[in-house]
């Protein structure tokens, strides 16, 4: 069984029920996401999780539009400046989790872009923060990504998150928001995954 998830459920309205799949909206935000994610997996096996949902892109990763796989997901769990956690030696941060190699292999083969992303609580809305956010390497954004690839982790169970860019990261008034066409790269890439899992 594969668990097919999103925040909204309107981020999957193209999806059609098939054997195998089912679906789970978590809500938004981290604390949802990880909360529903975990519960949802404690409950039965699945052999595969896939996040899915629209997200914002930074500049010159991607085009509003496009349908993008996400390697890996980075959350700041750090100083307001961005500077490390002092932690005593033996403590560490677990920031980044990641999709399955395999699968972001294939997708990237279908001529998917792979991009790392950044978990977030506050949407960008200012160009200062996308520079800093894109200065440490984020190239897309989104609000659940890291709980559910982490959620996913900790249950040793493969997982790829995938996303429909809806918007710029950055000022709003600049951001292009558009969230049908972030659906519609969203569905690509989600429909190129299943038939790579067929």
């Amino acid at each position: 069984m594969i668990l097919l998830v999103c925040a909204v459920a309107a981020e999957l309205r193209f999806w059609k029920a098939r054997d195998g799949v089912e679906t789970l909206a978590t809500g938004i935000g981290p604390v949802e996401s990880s909360c529903m994610l975990t519960a949802a997996l404690a409950r039965r096996p699945y052999r595969l999780v896939v996040n899915a949902g629209v997200a914002g892109v930074f500049d010159g990763a991607a085009a509003i539009g496009e349908g993008v796989v996400v390697a890996d997901e980075r959350i700041e769990l750090a100083l307001e400046d961005g500077a490390p956690l002092p932690l005593p030696p033996t403590m560490r941060v677990v920031e980044t989790a990641h999709s399955d190699g395999r699968l972001v292999a294939a997708l990237g083969a279908k001529g998917f872009r792979a991009l790392h992303g950044i978990t977030v609580t506050h949407v960008t809305s200012s160009e200062a923060t996308a520079r800093r956010l894109a200065q440490r390497g984020a190239q897309v954004e989104s609000m659940e990504g890291f709980a559910a690839l982490r959620a996913a982790e900790r249950a040793r169970v493969p997982a790829i998150e995938l996303r429909g860019i809806s918007n710029r990261c950055g000022d709003r008034g600049a951001s292009g928001w558009n969230f049908e066409a972030g659906l519609s790269g969203l569905q690509r890439v989600v429909e190129a995954l299943f038939e790579e899992l067929n």
